[in-house]
């Protein structure tokens, strides 16, 4: 289906030139001379390489069905990523280049959305946020204030993320797995 350049978002899944591509950002800028555009960042889903493209709001796009299944992620070899599809139990194994950096925050048994094309799988959304351990984090500082400094620190993942002051080994911390960011203390 076509529809225009400035309606192209992060996740979609365009065709342009014969080939297919995974919107990555997007970025509408408006320049103080002449019309609005949009700022794409894509990834072709064949080859694994990125462009830039702009697109005006009168250009015409071709945005792909693309079909929807929720997975749950089992485990990992190397670069290899199983997920299962839990009504018929069949496995699914993707490379890590389809999931990107947020690959870092997947846990046994997430449930993760699925795109597919023609049943060939295309894209992996994890969810927005995660629970996760810090497992390392400086010592707080005296005379630092809550509302403006973070400290380092090293999630039960390997990953690193800024947290508050307050946040100490071993705290359960809730993280926007996109920005990986700290939005605030676990509840459980």
């Amino acid at each position: 289906m076509k529809i225009n350049g400035s309606a192209v978002r992060a996740g979609n899944i365009i065709e342009l030139d014969g080939r297919i591509w995974r919107v990555l950002k997007h970025n509408v800028v408006s320049p103080g001379k002449g019309g609005a555009f949009n700022q794409i960042e894509a990834r072709d889903i064949k080859t694994g390489n990125k462009t830039n493209m702009k697109f005006r709001s009168d250009e015409q796009v071709e945005q792909l069905r693309v079909d929807e299944k929720e997975l749950q992620y089992l485990f990992h070899e190397g670069e290899q990523y199983t997920f299962m599809d839990q009504e018929s139990y069949e496995q699914v194994t993707i490379g890590r280049d389809l999931i990107g950096d947020p690959a870092d925050f997947l846990t046994d048994n997430m449930i993760v959305t699925m795109s597919f094309i023609e049943g060939n799988p295309v894209g992996v959304a994890l969810p927005q946020t995660t629970i996760l351990t810090v497992v390392e984090a400086d010592a707080v500082v005296k005379g630092q204030t809550a509302a403006s400094s973070y400290k380092p620190a090293v999630l039960d993942n390997g990953a690193r993320v800024m947290v508050p002051p307050f946040i100490a080994t071993g705290t359960r911390i809730v993280v926007n797995i996109a920005e990986r960011a700290y939005v605030e203390r676990s509840k459980d």
